[in-house]
Parts: structure tokens; C-alpha cells; sequence
């Protein structure tokens, strides 16, 4: 690529966060319920007080799992830029502003849409706790992202657990001046299409703090995942589908009518691929043409084009179908520091897949689509 981007989809993992940032900022009634650090063997892990393991400190990905060299390519890329060592000796290089800025540098990557720690927060079987953690998490991410002005925008984080509280804490999130707000998915929580997310739905339009909705893939099936002989095609099985996964939340947003009934709200769906909207949108069309015009008043597809967006890092199928999808409607991010991200190598990758692709159009998909939703500098 001949000039910076903007990468719509990067990560703060819990793992990576600072041992005391909970303790230290929850109330007094629930600091002994907070996640905490324990000695384990040789590992130190982050607990929940319930006992559930949030994974290593210094992990890798959302889930704090060890690194193992030669078993996921882009991890051992990530590997020789010295991330995993430096993590290992307590130098959390992306929870670092000025750190995580120079990794991205080293990308290309002029500015960054920063997700956070859902992954592990709907994991602490307390919803009590879970609220806590998540408003302490929201206020360090905001004091993280002004650490440098117009480098990073927010996404702060809501639980799926209340609609309610999920509303209260997006408010709270537009007055830390955060960029987006994150619903934490699951597999067990009300389906997008349901009434009782209208408090989200309405917090989010009238503070203009779009919603987030970042893939989670299929449910995970522990009657493969735990046998050693099922567990790798069943993991690849459940890569190959985990942005796929999306059509459902995308499809209930529309048709639960938060969009028709909200002209100002955005909605994105992160990390979700972009290949097979498409034929999403057409089949959404067909049937509202069939059989459910009662559902909403005008296409499906009209919502997606108007009020939501997608984002990416590699789907060569996507970009040859961006005239379908559409070219405002669509952002790329490299989703550092995960492991299916494609840190350090963007550019390369950028060039190989907007191959043949108009200047204008690969402009709009890297840098400006993103710089317009989240306030970046228009340069």
C-alpha cells in the first residue's frame, strides 16, 4: 500500500492488563470478588473468584493460551517481532500507548478501532462483578486512548447479561468520550431481533455511540473439543465457520426493526468477514418480498446499505463483491494482537488482496470509512 491505514478492528485482552487495575478501582464491598492473580506450577494465571481460569498472564489472544512455536504461523510471525518474549518479562507492549503505537507503525497503520475484554468479563459468573469490571475497564481504556490524541478510538464494553444496564453503561461510555460500545455476545443471551434490547438500541442513537457487535464463531462442542482425535477437524471446522457465524446477528438486527425504528443508529459487526454478505442481503430481500413485509417496511438490505458495517482482514471473495456489499459499508483491521490477525505483515497483504482494485475504492475501505464513523483525521 502507497499510503497509512486505519485498522477498524484491534484488541485489548485481559490478560495483558494490569494485575492490579481491578482491585484497585472496584468498591470495597466487591474487591475480594474481583479477578485476581494466582501462582499455578511455574504459570501465573488470571482466576475469577469463582475459580473460572481467564487465562495466562501474558497470554496469547483473548484467551491468555501459551504460545507454542510452529503451531500457528501468524503467531510465530508475531514471535520474531519480540511480542510474546517481551509479554513473558511483563512488558505488555499493546495495553502500552506509546508501545502499541510503534507496533503499529511498524504495520503501517495510522489509527486504531480498539475492542476490548468481553471475551473474558462474560466469563465471571457474577453479573455483579462482571458491571464492575467492565466500568473499570471502560474508564482505562478511555484514559489509554487519550494518551494519544486521534491515534486510537474506544470501543468500550456493555454486558448482554441486562439491556438496561447494558443502556446505562453505553451512556456512561459516551461521556468518557469513547468512540463505540461493544455488546458482549453469547451463545445463551436474547437473540438481536428481541424487544427487550430496545434501551440499547435507543442509548446508542440518542448519544450517536455506535454499536459493536464482534463475532464470537459457533458454540463450542466439548464433546470434540476434549478428544484428541476429534479436537483438530472439529477446530478447523469451527474456524473455517467462525465469521460466518454473523449472517444470524446480522439478520436479527435488521428484521427486530432497531434500524427502521432508530434512522441515526450504526450498528457494525466486527471481525466478521465480508464474503458472504451478499448473498445474506439477497436472501433477506427474497424472503421479506415472500412472506415477511409486516416484519419491517422497506428491503433489508436498504438497512445494511444505510445504517451498519463490516469489517475484515483477508476475503479476496469480499472485495471482488464490494459493488454488492457495498464500499461504504465495509472496513479493514488487522486485529493485532491476535493470532488469526495479520500483524506485522499488512501491507504485504493489503497489496495482494486490493490487487487490480481502484485507488478510490481501496481508500475508502482502509482509511476512510473508518475515519468518518469513529472521528479519525480525515487526512
Amino acid at each position: 500500500m502507497q499510503h497509512k491505514v486505519i485498522s477498524a478492528d484491534g484488541h485489548i485482552d485481559f490478560p495483558l492488563l494490569p494485575e492490579n487495575l481491578w482491585r484497585d478501582n472496584a468498591p470495597a464491598a466487591l474487591k475480594d470478588r474481583m479477578p485476581r492473580v494466582i501462582e499455578r506450577g511455574e504459570d501465573r494465571i488470571w482466576q475469577s473468584a469463582k475459580g473460572q481460569t481467564l487465562g495466562l498472564v501474558g497470554g496469547m489472544g483473548s484467551g491468555g493460551r501459551r504460545y507454542v512455536p510452529g503451531q500457528i504461523h501468524r503467531s510465530d510471525r508475531m514471535a520474531e517481532q519480540g511480542l510474546y518474549a517481551d509479554q513473558s518479562k511483563g512488558i505488555m507492549r499493546p495495553t502500552v500507548p506509546e508501545l502499541r503505537a510503534k507496533d503499529q507503525d511498524l504495520d503501517g497503520i495510522a489509527g486504531e478501532v480498539v475492542y476490548g475484554i468481553l471475551g473474558a468479563a462474560n466469563r465471571l459468573e457474577d453479573p455483579e462483578v462482571t458491571a464492575c469490571v467492565l466500568h473499570i475497564y471502560n474508564e482505562w481504556l478511555s484514559d489509554f486512548c487519550k494518551a494519544i490524541p486521534g491515534r486510537f478510538a474506544g470501543v468500550g464494553c456493555i454486558s448482554s447479561l441486562s439491556p438496561d444496564d447494558a443502556a446505562r453503561e453505553l451512556r456512561e461510555i459516551a461521556a468518557l468520550g469513547l468512540k463505540g460500545a461493544e455488546l458482549g455476545l453469547s451463545h445463551d443471551m436474547l437473540p438481536m431481533w428481541h424487544h427487550e434490547w430496545e434501551p440499547v438500541w435507543q442509548a446508542s442513537a440518542e448519544t450517536g455511540v455506535p454499536v459493536h457487535l464482534h463475532t464470537i464463531g459457533p458454540p463450542i462442542d466439548n464433546r470434540w473439543y476434549g478428544d484428541t482425535k476429534t479436537r483438530r477437524p472439529w477446530f478447523a471446522t469451527h474456524m473455517t465457520g467462525f465469521q460466518i457465524n454473523m449472517l444470524t446477528v446480522l439478520a436479527g438486527v435488521i428484521f427486530g426493526g432497531a434500524l427502521e425504528r432508530h434512522g441515526d443508529l450504526k450498528v457494525v459487526i466486527g471481525e466478521s468477514g465480508i464474503g458472504w454478505i451478499p448473498y445474506v442481503l439477497e436472501r433477506m430481500d427474497y424472503e421479506w418480498e415472500d412472506q415477511f413485509k409486516d416484519v419491517v417496511p422497506r428491503p433489508p438490505s436498504e438497512y445494511w446499505y444505510g445504517q451498519m458495517f463490516a469489517t475484515f482482514q483477508l476475503d479476496r471473495t469480499g472485495i471482488e463483491n464490494l459493488h454488492r456489499i457495498g464500499v461504504n459499508n465495509v472496513m479493514w483491521g488487522n486485529d493485532f494482537p491476535h493470532p488469526d490477525g495479520v500483524w506485522p505483515d499488512s501491507q504485504d497483504l493489503l497489496s495482494e488482496q486490493f490487487a487490480g482494485i481502484d485507488a478510490a475504492t481501496v481508500r475508502k475501505v482502509t482509511y476512510e470509512n473508518a475515519a468518518r464513523l469513529y472521528g479519525f483525521p480525515m487526512d
